[in-house]
């Protein structure tokens, strides 16, 4: 029902030229928007999981509204730094993707540079070393892939599982707890991929091949690098931790890692999953971090904590009308949830 309010206040808004008036305006000016992609699909990626994933064909349109709308794309470096300083150039935008999968390189860049946009891309850097397909959300997309199929697997889900929606969340239930209770490694991990895959018929190999949920390799970072690209902090293995000292050595990881791969000394963060928590800030500008991105939704000010900046999560769900609120800025007044 909020969404619902929502899409026909969009409407009303649209009719009354209210977009236009939010996107001149001195209000819109002085703020920066940062959007939050995570995949570009490779395939039908953007159908497993619509509020992570969009099409290669949407994306570009996305990409045609900020032209359209003459926004000001701008590196995040530059963006950060002329918010605080009030000089941002009008519509300001700034691009930033999460991971830093494979689909980057071979879907979002290409279109990127045709646009001339420049781009951040925040790297949990163990799979970019352990090139392999990043686990937890691979054995979720074999689930997927498979659906309507019975999984015969009783070591790990007992009985015979038919993987319609509640089975495949049952499926995941037993994984998950097979992995923690064992403590499995990541190449252990791996292994179970190619005995889940194998049982589910669905051809991994194949999809390890094109490099489906893998993450860019070092001469693929290098080479986006090369362009208008920034390879920036998101913790080595996609996870924070309540310990300052736990915390500080994911970020330390991360941070050589991505120095050794692309000899580039990252400055800005974004928070794994989105998940903040009291000390991060604090611990993050002790470490030299020049700002960290929430899943908060909002758009950026200057009275903003720059360890607490928002973001919007596009995704395939996102209709354009709501797009372009956010790129007005009339998306922040209105009733909103937070992007997981």
């Amino acid at each position: 029902m909020v969404r619902l309010g929502k899409l026909m206040a969009l409407r009303a808004a649209k009719a009354l030229q209210l977009q236009r008036i939010m996107l001149s305006s001195s209000w819109r000016e002085s703020r920066l928007l940062i959007l939050c992609y995570h995949g570009v699909s490779l395939d039908d990626e953007h159908v497993w999981n619509p509020f992570l994933y969009v099409s290669a064909l949407q994306f570009r349109s996305r990409l045609e509204l900020l032209r359209r709308l003459d926004c000001n794309v701008v590196s995040l470096t530059e963006g950060v730094e002329r918010l605080y300083a009030g000089t941002l150039p009008p519509r300001s935008v700034v691009l930033t993707f999460d991971d830093g999968f494979f689909d980057f390189y071979h879907r979002a860049w290409p279109l990127l540079n045709e646009f001339g946009y420049p781009a951040t891309v925040y790297l949990a850097t163990y799979y970019a070393e352990f090139n392999r397909p990043v686990f937890d959300l691979m054995f979720r997309y074999l689930l997927w892939k498979a659906r309507g199929a019975k999984l015969h697997w009783p070591e790990v889900t007992g009985a015979d599982v038919l993987l319609n929606d509640e089975g495949r969340q049952r499926a995941t239930e037993a994984v998950d707890a097979l992995c923690k209770s064992k403590a499995l490694s990541e190449p252990e991990k791996d292994e179970l991929l190619s005995e889940l895959a194998a049982r589910l018929d669905v051809n991994l190999k194949e999809l390890s091949e094109r490099r489906v949920l893998h993450l860019m390799r070092g001469q693929e970072l290098r080479q986006v690098v090369s362009g208008r690209t920034n390879i920036e902090l998101h913790t080595h293995r996609h996870q924070v931790f309540p310990d300052r000292a736990r915390f500080c050595q994911e970020i330390e990881q991360n941070r050589e890692a991505i120095h050794s791969l692309v000899q580039y000394d990252p400055k800005h963060f974004c928070y794994p999953s989105g998940v903040v928590m009291d000390g991060f800030p604090a611990w993050l500008k002790q470490f030299g971090v020049a700002s960290a991105t929430t899943c908060e939704p909002g758009i950026a000010s200057r009275d903003r904590d720059p360890m607490l900046l928002p973001r919007i999560l596009d995704s395939t769900y996102m209709t354009e009308d709501e797009y372009i609120s956010w790129i007005t800025g009339l998306g922040a007044f209105l009733p909103r949830r937070r992007s997981a």
